[in-house]
């Protein structure tokens, strides 16, 4: 048996961890594990990804708008294997190249295999090599989740995010069921490059973690551009040969869906059927139970705020143990595990103030701190403001009617509570709140005294934080 003094189970941001340590102290002996392609689910089969296709998707939807501005466009045409080929040859070049960069080296040592526990701190590597070490580090992601009570579903070929990214063919009609982010980000590339889109959601509303005048918004857009189904379950699923009339033999999927509050009952039919009903971690595929591991009942591995678990000298990070399912904050806890697991005299508690959040669809969305609805539930006394876009000059030079900024704060301290935003370049805007609420005393003040351009699109900023919050 082998023996380290560091194992990173992982090459997402594990991977920063593995390769920090070794070039840290060149005489610790590190193993990282990784039984897919390197990178991640970030890299691979998430935000690179995924990100890349919707680009095209966005060039696709101003071209379709240019009649707005004066430019009229004839003769659109979509090439989805040229889309698709493009991002996936992105992709498995920067995956190779990480990979390839560890055949001239021995620390970190990489295994590329499936790994389990077999013991508090001993890991089978494949089916008969055997590793161990005092330190380990968990950072072993997500996968996507199946529901197990729609009949039909298992063994009916549906797709899920992972295998979406990589569809040969563009489908003609495409059934999500679940209306989270995943879901309003893929029926953004599919819609917008002409696929039909259906959303079967069993809640009242698209995005429902969001601040819900935020995703009372996203649905109405969303709602007119793609079939939405809201309050219904899906029930069962069949499929078909579709070889009548001519059909070119693709799968039909057929799905029966009920309304849980009125009973009636739904019926479509597509070529295509994606599963997007949320991610669960794969702390059950690692055995972590042998190693003594304690997870949450939902299998989340349970850390401290040093990000240690309950067994001394195994740490956890990311997504596995889900605070916060971003590739950021994975990132951000990356350096807190580096430092905690190499200097146990000297740790720090991971900081988690200001955590973002953007959802990369049409119109974006991107938050941090508190919804409107949890300051409610708090009882927390505070004021809010909205700021549309169209009411600030370059707001209506592109012509986002849809789009607004809602700012809540403190309303004796002034500190920033939350930040939601629905529009355009979302993800981008919201940036200049995090830095506001990170620096000095947090408060609202330190955007609406600071200079903005005008009439960049970051005046909407600027109006929101000085429009209902008065001292």
């Amino acid at each position: 048996m082998q023996k380290f003094d560091l194992i990173v189970i992982g090459s997402g941001s594990g991977f920063d961890v593995a390769n920090a340590a070794a070039a840290h102290r060149h005489d610790l002996k590190v193993a990282l594990i990784e039984k897919d392609r390197m990178g991640g689910t970030c890299l691979n089969r998430g935000c690179i990804p995924s990100k890349l296709l919707i680009h095209s998707a966005d060039v696709a939807e101003i071209i379709k708008s240019a009649n707005l501005f004066g430019i009229e466009v004839d003769g659109l045409s979509v090439s989805f294997q040229r889309i698709v080929e493009r991002v996936n040859g992105i992709i498995d070049h920067s995956s190779d190249q990480i990979k390839n960069a560890f055949k001239d080296i021995e620390n970190p040592k990489l295994f590329v295999k499936e790994c389990k526990f077999v013991g508090e701190k001993t890991i089978l590597i494949g089916d008969n090599e055997k590793i161990t070490a005092e330190k380990i580090l968990i950072a072993s992601g997500t996968r996507p989740e199946i529901p197990k009570k729609i009949e039909g579903l298992e063994g009916s070929s549906y797709i899920t995010s992972d295998e979406a990214l990589r569809l040969k063919k563009q489908p003609r009609v495409i059934t999500f069921i679940g209306g989270g982010y995943i879901t309003c980000e893929l029926a953004h590339f599919f819609g917008s490059l002409g696929t039909q889109i259906n959303i079967v959601q069993l809640g009242d509303a698209l995005i429902p973690n969001e601040d819900e005048e935020i995703s009372k918004k996203f649905t109405d857009v969303f709602s007119k551009k793609y079939n939405v189904y809201l309050g219904y379950e899906t029930e069962s699923v069949s499929k078909w040969k579709n070889d009548d009339n001519g059909g070119d033999g693709d799968p039909t999927f057929h799905i029966i869906a009920k309304n849980s509050t009125n009973g009636n009952s739904l019926e479509l039919d597509s070529d295509q059927l994606l599963v997007a009903v949320g991610r669960i971690p794969n702390s059950d595929i690692l055995n972590i139970e042998k190693a003594g591991v304690k997870v949450d009942e939902k299998g989340f591995i349970i850390t401290d705020e040093y990000l240690e678990t309950n067994v001394k000298g195994i740490f956890a990070l990311g997504d596995a143990v889900g605070r916060y399912q971003f590739k950021h904050n994975a990132n951000h806890e990356s350096q807190y595990a580096f430092n905690n697991i190499l200097h146990p005299n000297r740790k720090v508690a991971v900081d988690y103030t200001a955590m973002p959040h953007a959802i990369f669809s049409s119109p974006q969305v991107a938050g941090v701190g508190f919804t409107e609805q949890e300051l409610k539930k708090k009882n927390i006394d505070y004021q809010r403001s909205v700021y549309p876009y169209i009411n600030t000059g370059m707001g209506e030079a592109i012509e986002d009617r849809d789009g607004f900024v809602k700012f809540l704060v403190n309303r004796k301290s002034r500190k920033i509570l939350g930040c939601h935003i629905i529009g355009t370049h979302a993800s981008i805007l919201i940036q200049e709140v995090l830095v506001a609420m990170r620096a000095g005393d947090g408060t609202i003040d330190n955007i609406s005294r600071t200079i903005h351009i005008h009439p960049a699109l970051s005046e909407v900023i600027a109006r929101a934080a000085s429009y209902d919050i008065k001292r």
